[in-house]
């Protein structure tokens, strides 16, 4: 068997297989939850989780699912897994499930979790999934967390606004005012506003990608003389 390429996993589930900014998975979640950096923050941790674990199940158990009920127990699998972290949040994190709401638990219909169970961790050892899972969900919660980011703080000024109230008092150090005074740019707390900073971030990531592969062509042509 081939020794995985950890460094390629890493850095296709942080940037080039990017749930939101490659693969253009999770929109609805994104979109809805982003108002605020601590929303995008606390149900990208949910989700990170619920990759991480059915990453670790799934691998483990490939061997004993048939290739023709896969995608069935796949998705009861991730099911059991959402509802113990919706029933963990609404627990321990209540106004943060009251805030998320619905969201919780229909991350069981986020593609890119049942994606990455049938082509990776379905087929793959248990550490290379659990690296897959980690990393697609670090990539997923940095870009929740970016668009919040960006909307919160053109729409409010702030950023991270009651992250101890709905994160815990641990988070609290989170909360800053980076605009004082500002009275705030209502459009983009809205759902237009979400449409708008998303299409900005992924404009910024192909304008990235294409400066990266032009300096790669640079770097990498024959030298004449």
């Amino acid at each position: 068997m081939n020794t995985p390429d950890y460094r390629r996993i890493v850095r296709d589930g942080l940037w080039d297989n990017n749930v939101v900014f490659a693969q253009m998975l999770a929109l609805c979640p994104l979109l809805a939850v982003t108002s605020t950096a601590t929303n995008g923050l606390g149900l990208g941790l949910a989700t990170s989780f619920v990759m991480i674990v059915s990453a670790l199940v799934i691998s483990v158990l490939r061997t004993q699912i048939t290739p023709e009920v896969r995608i069935p127990v796949f998705v009861l699998l991730i099911a059991a897994i959402v509802t113990l972290v919706d029933m963990a949040m609404n627990a321990w994190l209540h106004e943060l499930h009251k805030v998320l709401g619905l969201f919780i638990p229909l991350i069981v219909t986020n593609c890119a979790i049942l994606g990455r169970a049938e082509s990776f961790a379905s087929r793959q050892p248990v550490l290379p999934s659990l690296v897959d899972g980690a990393t697609m969900g670090a990539g997923f919660t940095a870009a929740l967390v970016v668009l919040g980011a960006v909307r919160e703080i053109t729409g409010s000024g702030t950023l991270f606004a009651n992250a101890s109230l709905l994160l815990g008092e641990t988070f609290g150090f989170l909360e800053l005012t980076i605009i004082p005074d500002y009275r705030g740019f209502l459009l983009m707390v809205l759902p237009p506003g979400g449409f708008l900073a998303t299409g900005f971030l992924l404009a910024g990531k192909r304008l990235l990608d294409a400066r990266a592969k032009r300096r790669e062509v640079v770097v990498g042509a024959p030298v004449h003389g």
